[in-house]
């Protein structure tokens, strides 16, 4: 399937040119980015969208939303298990020569991006509940996906298949999996032991200053 490489095999060289350019500390750092920090950003991304959900008035939709950003996650990478199967296309240093590759042992098929899938699916279940950390996590998701490129493991062209993976399933399959999430949340919410993992108590309002007059 080499012709089908060919769209965007440029833009693969030139991402990859900067690995070659740039310091070797960048690039072990870019290494790193790439296989660990992005998805260990969009778990905090996540974490704080938790806590901040736990004190919403609709804290068990919320919280039910959260829970189904890594179950989506993890549902997407299982699609593109069959996808990748399917299409067969080897990484790009496999038939590229001239790449500078900065992670070792990715022998298996390069369509789609697991880490691509997987980021995006984390960060369109954080945007259904919280617009503001989703936005950030869907920049992260999108700087993973180049980093992916960058160390000369994938083309472009995977990345962006990968993100629409992961917003896909994460998107289409989130009414049926709240359906299901929803009660099982609003039950843990009524324990007394774990409810405070899906709702906490209301903040004490201030107490009015003394002396002041009762309106």
């Amino acid at each position: 399937m080499a012709g089908w490489d060919n769209p965007d095999v440029e833009l693969l060289h030139d991402i990859n040119g900067l690995a070659r350019e740039a310091p070797g500390w960048a690039d072990h750092l870019m290494e790193y980015v790439g296989e660990y920090g992005t998805i260990a950003a969009l778990g905090l991304l996540g974490l704080w969208a938790w806590w901040t959900a736990r004190r919403r008035p609709d804290a068990v939709s919320a919280v039910a939303g959260l829970v189904w950003a890594p179950l989506a996650a993890g549902v997407a990478v299982l699609v593109n298990v069959p996808i990748r199967e399917f299409v067969e296309r080897p990484r790009p240093f496999l038939t590229h020569d001239g790449l500078e590759v900065l992670v070792d042992g990715k022998k298996d098929f390069s369509f789609v991006s697991d880490h691509a899938t997987l980021a995006m699916a984390l960060a369109v279940g954080i945007f259904m509940v919280n617009r503001r950390l989703g936005l950030v996590g869907i920049l992260v998701a999108v700087f993973a996906g180049f980093c992916r490129v960058y160390m000369g493991v994938h083309y472009p062209t995977d990345v962006i298949g990968g993100l629409a993976l992961g917003t896909a399933v994460a998107l289409l399959l989130a009414p049926v999996a709240l359906a299901l999430l929803t009660p099982l949340l609003r039950a843990m919410a009524a324990s007394p032991r774990i409810g405070r993992l899906v709702s906490a108590p209301p903040e004490p309002r201030p107490e009015s200053e003394p002396g002041a007059r009762a309106g």
